[in-house]
């Protein structure tokens, strides 16, 4: 373990001097376990001398920045640390609270677990003692209000208590307590909380996403309570992120999707995989768009230009494509949808109005 005035390379001040006015806030959503792939996205932009203002955190996008907030750690020291979790180390079932409380009982795991392990992580100190800035998102359980930690009036707070309470999905693990209040997951307001970062005074945002929910599954309903619970958490996330990014207009937003909706989101057999993604989709995703993300004046990145297709043998004529795009991008004649003529630009939040589709008629493929 290294602390941080040892860190190496110091890519704070290279980017420093390439531009010392630009600024960026790095905000990692929640998504189970496969938020492991956040370590791989601070490798990514490591390498790139993209070195974030602050970190703004949900779930376990809380618990992997206020690892890093803390300067105790590289990401290769991050990385390893992952490596060894393992089930036992977060999910222990609460077999007492649900013998003697049954229905009454506060969640389905243990709290300490947990607790444990993000206290190994992060330490017993306040916001205001990290070496980097960090806003962990939660909710209050009884008010519905969302809850900022690390803001200022709000940095003399636990940054554990802050963590757990972040990661306590409302089923899987009690309400944490904060200062007589309690506090939950603060993904069931909002997964992935840009506008929050955006109102910092920075000029861009880097969002990475890993709760999307668009791959189609199989056999859910048979899966058990634990996944019938946690796909539809994912759909709630999905709908709220995107939701809350169809008026996005600045700063300039680059949001990182890694591929990572095929796995379970409490799987701990994929981390390699994971963080390898999670890598691979920052890269991509900064040597594609990273310039136009500096030099914008807002917008959501990267773009790409698509063309839409219906196959008409499978429409319906039902119209959700209508209600669901942008208005005039489709049109009903003689009962079935037609889509666009030309090639449209995308960003990566449009085009839900494809897996809306009851029938899968519609499809977008990269413009030639």
């Amino acid at each position: 373990m290294v602390t941080a005035a040892t860190l190496t390379p110091d890519a704070t001040a290279r980017q420093a001097a390439v531009n010392p006015s630009w600024r960026f806030s790095l905000v990692l959503g929640g998504g189970g376990m496969r938020g492991l792939a956040h370590v791989g996205v601070l490798r990514a932009l490591e390498e790139h001398d993209w070195t974030p203002t602050e970190v703004v955190g949900t779930s376990i996008g809380s618990l992997l920045g206020a690892a890093w907030a803390t300067g105790r750690y590289t990401v290769p020291e991050m990385e390893h640390i992952s490596l060894g979790l393992r089930r036992r180390d977060i999910f222990q079932i609460a077999h007492a609270d649900m013998a003697f409380k049954r229905m009454r009982s506060p969640a389905l795991y243990r709290s300490e677990p947990l607790m444990e392990l993000i206290l190994r992580l992060v330490g017993d100190i306040a916001f205001k003692d990290l070496a980097r800035r960090l806003i962990i998102n939660s909710v209050d359980i009884n008010s519905g209000t969302q809850m900022y930690w690390g803001l200022p009036g709000l940095e003399d707070v636990r940054v554990a208590d802050a963590v757990f309470a972040s990661c306590a999905l409302p089923g899987f693990f009690a309400p944490h307590e904060i200062r007589g209040g309690y506090y939950v997951d603060g993904a069931i307001v909002d997964n992935l909380p840009v506008r929050i970062a955006a109102s910092r005074g920075v000029d861009a945002v880097v969002a990475v996403n890993v709760g999307a929910s668009s791959l189609l599954r199989a056999d859910t309903q048979d899966a058990g309570f634990a996944a019938v619970y946690a796909r539809g958490s994912e759909i709630v996330f999905q709908q709220a992120m995107e939701w809350h990014l169809r008026s996005w207009t600045k700063p300039p937003l680059l949001l990182v999707q890694p591929s990572v909706q095929q796995l379970p989101m409490m799987s701990f057999d994929h981390t390699r995989e994971l963080m390898d993604e999670g890598h691979r989709a920052t890269r991509m995703a900064l040597e594609t768009a990273g310039g136009a993300v500096r030099t914008a004046g807002g917008g959501i990145f990267p773009r790409r230009l698509v063309q839409i297709h219906v196959n008409r043998e499978r429409c319906i004529g039902c119209g959700a494509c209508v209600s669901y795009a942008p208005s005039g991008m489709f049109r009903m004649e003689n009962g079935k949808a037609v889509g666009p003529d030309q090639p449209c630009e995308w960003s990566p939040v449009d085009g839900d109005f494809i897996r809306h589709c009851p029938t899968f008629a519609i499809t977008a493929r990269p413009a030639r």
